[in-house]
């Protein structure tokens, strides 16, 4: 080892460098120096890339979202809707039964039809409907 190292400190102190544009451009620094850019051009890009990629996942993630909440929107939206229809019909019959509530003619023919009211001379026959006759009927037979 002894050996090795004198032999590379006396080449170096025989080895004597030029001077010239050629050994002055020094071709191997540029060499290097570009090997170097290159490098760390190539990280750069990795970098970028991670970025960009995370940068996507969280965006598909939030749009993701936003549909799931859209979707349960409008599934409530529609379970609303059919409610408001619901509840128009319910308003547009009762308004309906008003406007006959108010006509005197109709509170009449009701009172007659519901609680057997009767004007001067006339009569008021009750007619048993088809269920009470199947009823009579069916203990008939078992009689």
């Amino acid at each position: 080892m002894l050996g090795r190292k004198t032999k590379e400190q006396l080449h170096k102190q025989n080895v004597q460098s030029l001077n010239n544009d050629y050994v002055r451009s020094n071709p191997q620094a540029k060499v290097k120096a570009k090997a170097k850019q290159a490098v760390l051009r190539r990280r750069r890009m990795a970098v970028f890339f991670v970025l960009a990629v995370a940068v996507i996942g969280f965006l598909v993630n939030v749009n993701m979202a936003q549909n799931e909440k859209l979707l349960a929107k409008i599934e409530q939206k529609d379970v609303v809707t059919e409610a408001l229809n619901e509840v128009t019909a319910q308003q547009e019959m009762l308004n309906l039964q008003i406007m006959k509530l108010e006509d005197d003619e109709y509170i009449a023919k009701l009172a007659r039809k519901e609680f057997f009211l009767s004007e001067e001379g006339e009569y008021i026959f009750t007619i048993p409907k088809a269920t009470e006759k199947n009823n009579e009927e069916d203990s008939d037979k078992q009689d």
